[in-house]
């Protein structure tokens, strides 16, 4: 078992490292401090250098490289935000891996391409006000029509809400309790009677939009059915991967701290010496780089199990349920040790 990157992955590594730090700072603050996600020149720009999609197959206009080489991606572009990162994260690990994997090949030539040339943003509508890890109780319905749907109710915490182009709405399909009811419906964002609430301002999510949104009577094209009822577990699937996505924004959020952190310790001198120097500081600093590499090596655990499909369900939640909690720490302790500068 190799647990170190490819000589091909490390370059990819360092190319989209060096990238980053000389190109999306300034993007970055614009993007936090306005509340406004990434600008779509940069957003084609990603798609350019093949950032976007870059783990779906060629076949659908992607890059069809391996799961592995996407974290990598991501991770890069998050330590300097997560708002830059986020067309990669919603291109590689959200919800276009259900169409990917799932809908009807007609479907999948259809959105897929667009997605991986920056032409248009897909998200997922998942949780509802009273339905969020109880996600069987969903309420939002859709009812076949001739040869449409016609979906009505309410969706909440939709990251991209209001911004992006298309929805997986997640919703019942039919009358069987829970999971066996529930299926997915494309729902294109011009849709008539779909309406976004006001934009919400969520911690450590600055330019990344969300808002609530509300089906009213929306006629939905039976073409873009993507899952049928009964599916929801093909949809949990797919949403394996993309925790494998936030596993590795939280990664990259920890890193980018401790690497700040660790820098300023090496320079910043108190009492005749480094703040490195002390044992406390270097006990802090020992326990931060613990659990980033606890959370890498769950998170690799994870997409290379997968190989070409999906992870377990065991091994992604795993890695996303430590990396989250590890995030809060790390961050925590990189504020502590940087003092007042923190």
């Amino acid at each position: 078992m190799d647990f170190n990157l490819s000589d091909e992955q490390r370059a990819l590594q360092e190319t989209v490292a060096r990238f980053a730090a000389a190109e999306l700072p300034d993007v970055a603050k614009y993007c936090e401090a306005n509340h406004e996600p990434l600008p779509q020149d940069r957003v084609k720009q990603f798609a350019d250098m093949g950032f976007l999609g870059l783990n779906l197959p060629e076949a659908y206009g992607g890059g069809g490289q391996s799961h592995l080489d996407a974290v990598i991606v991501l991770e890069e572009l998050a330590k300097i935000s997560a708002a830059v990162a986020f067309p990669v994260f919603e291109s590689c690990f959200g919800p276009i891996l259900a169409i990917a994997h799932f809908a009807p090949e007609e479907m999948r030539r259809r959105v897929i391409p667009k997605v991986c040339a920056g032409e248009s943003i897909v998200a997922v509508a998942m949780s509802e006000p009273d339905a969020g890890s109880a996600l069987t109780d969903l309420t939002t319905s859709a009812v076949l029509d001739g040869d449409h749907y016609v979906l009505n109710g309410t969706k909440r915490w939709c990251s991209g809400g209001g911004h992006s182009d298309s929805y997986v709405v997640y919703c019942k399909l039919s009358d069987a309790m829970g999971a066996k009811g529930i299926g997915a419906l494309l729902v294109d964002k011009q849709s008539a009677g779909f309406s976004f609430g006001q934009k919400e301002y969520l911690l450590g999510f600055r330019g990344i939009p969300s808002a609530d949104m509300f089906f009213d009577n929306v006629r939905v094209p039976s073409e873009n059915l993507i899952v049928p009822a009964g599916g929801f577990r093909q949809l949990m699937e797919a949403f394996d991967l993309e925790r494998c996505g936030n596993t590795t924004m939280s990664l990259a959020i920890g890193q980018s701290a401790f690497d700040e952190a660790l820098g300023y310790v090496q320079e910043r001198r108190q009492f005749g010496k480094p703040l490195v120097d002390f044992q406390a500081v270097q006990m802090t600093l020992a326990e931060m780089k613990m659990k980033l590499d606890a959370a890498r090596l769950l998170l690799y655990r994870a997409v290379v199990n997968a190989q070409a499909g999906l992870p377990s369900v065991a091994d992604s939640s795993i890695a996303k349920c430590f990396a989250n909690e590890m995030v809060r720490e790390v961050t925590g302790k990189a504020m502590q040790v940087m003092g007042g500068y923190g």
